[in-house]
């Protein structure tokens, strides 16, 4: 799928990088935590979240995001598009929630990310890890 497609199918809107329209979409990331995206982010994919600050630009600039989603009707503000414009990071907005906007993505061919495995240290809490 490309960027045009999915933004028609999410009822959304480019904001930057127009040009940029035919970017393919094969994989995603859904977090609001920046953390976990640098934490657990193995290849370039579409980032979905709904945080608007400028480091969610920055961090998707660092690990080679290939489109940013903004979900939950959250416009992000100009300076953090312009930021976008300048890394040529195109730029979603949707109204939708991110569990919608993530199932029409999934259901329409975009597959889930895989992550990188998260390291065991075998402590007390190891267990949990297991789970």
């Amino acid at each position: 799928m490309d960027l045009h497609e999915a933004t028609r199918l999410i009822q959304g809107e480019l904001l930057v990088n127009e040009e940029n329209k035919d970017t393919k979409i094969e994989r995603a990331y859904a977090v609001d935590l920046l953390s976990d995206l640098l934490a657990l982010a193995d290849e370039p994919a579409t980032l979905v979240t709904g945080t608007i600050s400028p480091q969610v630009v920055r961090v998707a600039h660092i690990m080679n995001v290939v489109a940013i989603v903004f979900v939950r009707g959250k416009r992000p503000p100009r300076p953090v598009l312009d930021y976008a414009q300048q890394l040529r990071i195109p730029v979603l907005f949707t109204r939708k929630t991110m569990f919608e906007t993530c199932g029409l993505l999934y259901s329409n061919g975009v597959r889930p990310c895989r992550i990188r495995p998260v390291p065991s240290f075998g402590g007390p809490d190891d267990a949990a890890t297991r789970l």
